[in-house]
């Protein structure tokens, strides 16, 4: 499988990864046949990558059927959550608990984060898939703290509900395409304790899982908001999502920016480290998540390009390459594989994404 810009995905190409809309249901399903209609809609809601099957890489699963089917269910209650906070019968809060352990159960299983990574997210159902992918990016974190059962829920759901508060903002707002004016920012900026306040009125969850909510933006050195809490007064569980919500953001467009690639939003959170976050935290997400994502293409230092196929964990930028092409154009006759973790003297210097 294939990670392709899509202004450069071919027609009769097929999705190698399924596309969910704002309620979790399937937008575009993994198998389908490409048509330039559908690329063309694809692009018009916002999609930069997807994943495109290929022949040469059909040994890299990214699709994930039943992770993609929690995350649905997950979709679907969160759905729910949104549209009653505040009044929200206890049946749609049981509903989306259940939803939440069930990836959790699932996550300690599967301990392979590749999987999870690079959602496809269109203008539409960015809210909702962020919320869910930074819960399930928080638990391979959690896993990676060494953190037990009752803890992994406490920090999933808090960080799978972390932007419930944004249901409070003026619409106008949340979408505005351009910059936000110094008030607006204002408004922005009260979203936890609206999360914080809506929640407490409708859920009965730890004072843990709270806290995310309402600490997700504060920082290291004391510059976040909405309090300005410092370090040891921001909880761990606030800590991993603030590094989690970041990154998923950081890569995913949104109405005002473009996305950036992986490895530009790797390196900014691994700049952050000790004043935007916790240094732990950093060191932990690069033991966990991935510079280049599989399917990837990448350029050598030796004038050689091919694709990422596996990952080293713990060496986010020494992945192991099948290489194709030549001088970066010419196509090899026969294709081999390079492990950059023992082939020291060869580096990745560039990625096509």
């Amino acid at each position: 499988m294939r990670f392709e810009l899509i202004t450069n995905v071919k027609e009769n190409e097929i999705l190698g990864k399924s596309i969910l809309d704002t309620s979790g249901r399937i937008l575009l399903k993994s198998g389908v046949k490409l048509t330039n209609q559908y690329i063309n809609r694809l692009e018009s809601l916002g999609v930069i990558y997807i994943y495109v099957k290929d022949e040469r890489l059909e040994d890299i699963e990214i699709e994930d059927t039943m992770l993609c089917g929690l995350k649905q269910d997950i979709i679907k209650c969160l759905g729910k959550v949104m549209k009653n906070v505040g009044s929200l019968p206890q049946t749609h809060v049981k509903e989306y608990v259940e939803s939440v352990k069930e990836m959790i159960d699932y996550i300690v299983e599967l301990k392979d984060i590749n999987k999870s990574l690079y959602e496809i997210k269109t203008h539409d159902n960015y809210t909702m898939l962020h919320s869910v992918d930074t819960g399930a990016n928080a638990a391979f974190m959690g896993l990676a703290f060494r953190m037990n059962r009752d803890m992994l829920n406490e920090l999933v759901i808090g960080s799978t509900l972390h932007d419930i508060g944004k249901v409070k903002v003026p619409i106008n707002i949340i979408d505005k395409k351009g910059p936000l004016t110094k008030e607006e920012f204002e408004e922005i900026k009260k979203h936890p304790i609206y999360g914080g306040e809506a929640i407490k009125k409708s859920f009965n969850i730890s004072n843990s899982a709270l806290r995310v909510i309402l600490e997700h933006h504060e920082k290291i050195d004391g510059s976040g908001y909405p309090y300005g809490l410092k370090d040891e007064q921001i909880s761990i569980y606030s800590k991993i999502t603030a590094v989690c919500d970041v990154f998923d953001a950081l890569t995913s467009d949104r109405s005002y920016r473009k996305k950036f690639n992986p490895a530009d939003a790797y390196e900014m959170i691994l700049s952050g480290s000790g004043t935007s976050f916790d240094k732990d935290v950093v060191k932990k997400f690069k033991n966990v998540f991935s510079i280049y994502p599989l399917g990837c293409r990448v350029k050598l230092s030796n004038g050689y390009s091919g694709f990422v196929v596996r990952q080293n964990q713990g060496f986010p930028d020494r992945p192991i390459i099948r290489v194709m092409c030549e001088n970066n154009e010419k196509v090899l006759g026969s294709y081999y594989e390079i492990n950059l973790l023992r082939k020291t003297d060869v580096i990745i210097i560039g990625a096509f994404m």
